[in-house]
């Protein structure tokens, strides 16, 4: 999986030396290569990666702090790094809609991927995969089971238009993707 990707150029290269390494060890199938969805350019570029890639991957704590400008690791801008920003949902929906149409599984990772209210936003914004913490992975599931297609959709299509992080968190605490 490749990190902090910002055009294909860079998943070009890393595919030529990868299949280079595998000839030399005899190896004839090819190895998976994936890309991670870290950078806005990345989320821009996700048609051209999905192309390419066998899998894409979201990873919502560096996505957030580059779509807003924020380091996460500054207090005095920290606050303002939430995933829920309609503009990074906009970001992951774009990423969902090139992978679904090349083919390829969508995850996300990060802390996004850990918060179980999210999970129907998630779900209805295209991802396949989530991969929470540990300590997570029973509420996640839970959210995930107890979602539907059509209402999760509805949902993510409320929090792209939403004026800000904390009008979509005002939209998870509605549930409206419960069964």
């Amino acid at each position: 999986m490749l990190p902090m990707v910002s055009e294909v150029g860079e998943l070009r290269r890393a595919r030529a030396a990868l299949d280079e390494a595998m000839a030399a060890i005899g190896r004839t199938e090819p190895a998976q290569l994936s890309v991670m969805i870290e950078t806005p350019a990345a989320a821009l570029l996700a048609d051209q990666l999905a192309a390419e890639a066998d899998f894409l991957s979201v990873g919502t704590n560096d996505l957030t702090q580059y779509t807003l400008a924020a380091d996460r690791g500054n207090a005095a801008v920290a606050a303002l790094v939430d995933a829920l920003h309609p503009a990074v949902l906009r970001l992951i929906a774009r990423a969902a809609e090139a992978a679904a149409a090349h083919d390829r599984p969508l995850g996300v990772c990060g802390g996004l991927a850990s918060e179980p209210r999210a999970a129907p936003l998630l779900v209805g914004l295209g991802v396949t995969e989530l991969s929470a913490t540990p300590a997570a992975v029973p509420a996640v599931k839970a959210a995930v089971r107890a979602t539907t297609l059509v209402p999760a959709r509805a949902l993510a299509t409320r929090a792209q238009s939403a004026r800000s992080a904390g009008e979509v968190r005002g939209l998870l605490g509605e549930e409206p993707c419960a069964r």
